[in-house]
């Protein structure tokens, strides 16, 4: 990364700057390098003088941070990197790239192309991201969307940090609510062919369970009807849980999500796993027994101020006993470096016991990450428009992908950090106009295709002799979006970093708006300054690329013309 080469010249500075006497010796600080709030004090700055005074204090130098930098500045190492440094301040270096490296990072893209900007901080890991995992009790409710595009974006954004990822869903088919679902299913069923079966108090009402139940029955006829009612809800439960995740699964395709494993929650029970899982913690002592129930001692970990069941009086587990066992397969059994899952924010009481029981099965808690993210809004003519799930009034993915597009759902659902609420406005997502964001990103990239395409039809091509007169490129507008373009890799590592993509919508937007200003002040296709157009037309490539990436992480279609 730009930055690791940055750091590495100014420790390389602080080593000569003490061989040659300039600064006495001392361990050398961690070299901090940031981008400066104001664009004027340069592309960088670093405050190593600052961090570094205590020590040469201590070492018996001059401590005066102005004098340390200055030092720090003389030594700096040749090269073609930086084009300029200042101190500034009571000892800042701001530092200001050369053009001519920047120039070459046209080259350097259009070599890369799709691979431009990944990173290798994640080689040799294998992480799983866990996301969505409703019950699987019918379609998934439009705020759930967020938690799809969350995840599927952070998985994506791992990927291109190096990490081995693996994506998954839990589907919750075990427990009271999937039995609900199941006898909502059969009453329904059940009333195709005329029989009266009393509609669980708790059940699912919605109509998708009357169609689910049609589905069945086209390919049960009405055999279950002739098995005693117990047995029949015993042969529906895979019925109906195979009906509701394919209609999961091609709702969550249509806004580009899909899984490595979808992980039942039964299957824990079926081979065994919560057993095992729970002997494995009371072989550690983690387990306590009392009024007949068996508890999760999670009152001798931080922030947890009560134990947690785990078998109730009456032999039966309790949910938190299945989230043990699940864990415990994914560390212990499967073997992921790290876990994220990805929860809404009403699941955020959960957090410290999760934390718990990292601890008591002898893992470290930091490997396991809860993104909690918070409510979606969906407003239409200023007004909130209300989900309710259980009452059957149901506004699913399908309803907003019909009529706004899967684009513009991703992009929106990923402008804020997680925590924060959105309000996602049906009006904007389907205006052309530039206050819509996706749109705005879309059609600067169907620009950019349909210049290089003008430009075909004038004679000037893309070279591949890697002879491109990038030397050219001077104007300020072609050097802000140069600049605008090599933040790619520290994007992808503030996304990693956060374990939040948002910051590429931004990253989107801004890369757009340096690209149409460049677009407004430059003549790209200019017959009659050939080379110059030519230098212009492989950066017009050079964004088309990364516009193209960054669109691509966030699971964005990037047209050719809109």
């Amino acid at each position: 990364m730009l930055k690791d080469l940055l750091q590495s010249l100014f420790a390389d500075a602080l080593i000569a700057a003490q061989t040659t006497g300039a600064l006495p010796v001392f361990d050398l600080p961690t070299v901090e390098i940031q981008r400066p709030k104001q664009a004027e004090h340069g592309d960088y700055s670093t405050n190593i003088a600052l961090v570094a005074a205590a020590a040469v204090r201590k070492a018996g130098g001059a401590a005066n941070p102005r004098q340390i930098a200055q030092a720090v500045i003389d030594h700096l190492p040749s090269g073609d990197l930086i084009g300029g440094v200042e101190l500034a301040g009571p000892g800042f270096i701001n530092i200001r790239l050369a053009d001519a490296w920047l120039q070459r990072q046209v080259l350097a893209i259009l070599a890369q192309d799709t691979a431009y900007g990944n990173l290798t901080r994640g080689a040799g890991q294998y992480w799983q991201v866990e996301y969505v995992s409703a019950n699987p009790t019918g379609p998934i409710h439009y705020g759930g969307a967020r938690n799809a595009v969350l995840g599927d974006t952070l998985a994506n954004v791992l990927e291109a940090a190096g990490y081995r990822v693996q994506r998954e869903y839990y589907v919750n088919d075990a427990g009271t609510q999937f039995e609900a679902f199941v006898a909502s299913v059969y009453a329904r069923y059940a009333a195709l062919f005329g029989r009266d079966v009393p509609f669980p108090e708790n059940g699912y009402p919605g109509d998708y369970v009357v169609d689910y139940a049609r589905r069945i029955a086209a390919e049960q006829g009405d055999a279950l009807l002739h098995l005693p009612q117990a047995d029949a809800l015993v042969r529906l439960r895979p019925l109906a849980r195979a009906v509701v995740l394919a209609d999961l699964e091609q709702e969550l395709k249509r806004i580009g999500v899909e899984f490595d494993a979808w992980f039942s929650e039964q299957s824990l029970y079926d081979q065994g796993l919560v057993q095992q899982a729970l002997d494995y913690l009371d072989a550690r002592g983690e387990l306590v027994r009392r009024d007949g129930a068996v508890w999760f001692a999670a009152s001798r970990y931080p922030k947890n101020d009560k134990d947690e069941v785990v078998i109730r009086s009456n032999g039966m587990p309790t949910y938190f006993a299945s989230d043990i066992a699940y864990h415990y397969d994914k560390f212990i059994r499967r073997g992921f470096d790290h876990v994220v899952n990805v929860w809404a924010v009403d699941h955020q009481g959960h957090v410290p016991r999760m934390a718990a029981v990292m601890q008591a099965l002898g893992l470290d808690p930091r490997r396991l990450t809860i993104l909690m993210y918070d409510l979606v809004k969906l407003m239409r003519n200023g007004q909130e428009v209300k989900l309710s799930k259980r009452a059957g009034n149901l506004i699913t993915i399908n309803d907003v992908v019909d009529e706004v597009g899967a684009d513009a759902v991703r992009f929106n659902l990923l402008t804020r950090s997680p925590e924060s609420t959105i309000e996602f406005d049906l009006d904007l997502a389907v205006a052309q106009i530039n206050e819509n964001p996706v749109f705005y990103v879309q059609y600067s990239y169907a620009r950019i295709c349909s210049i290089l395409a003008r430009a075909a039809t004038e004679g000037l091509t893309l070279r591949d002799d890697g002879a491109v007169p990038v030397h050219m490129l001077t104007h300020p507008a072609e050097l802000a979006l140069l600049r605008k373009l090599i933040e790619l890799e520290e994007q992808i590592e503030l996304a990693v970093e956060k374990l939040s993509p948002h910051n590429l919508t931004h990253y989107a937007l801004e890369l757009a708006r340096t690209f149409n200003i460049f677009y407004r002040d430059c003549k790209v296709v200019d017959m009659e300054h050939p080379e110059l157009s030519s230098a212009r037309l492989h950066l017009a490539q050079a964004t088309r690329i990364v516009i193209a990436k960054v669109l691509a992480l966030l699971g964005v279609r990037a047209p050719e013309s809109m």
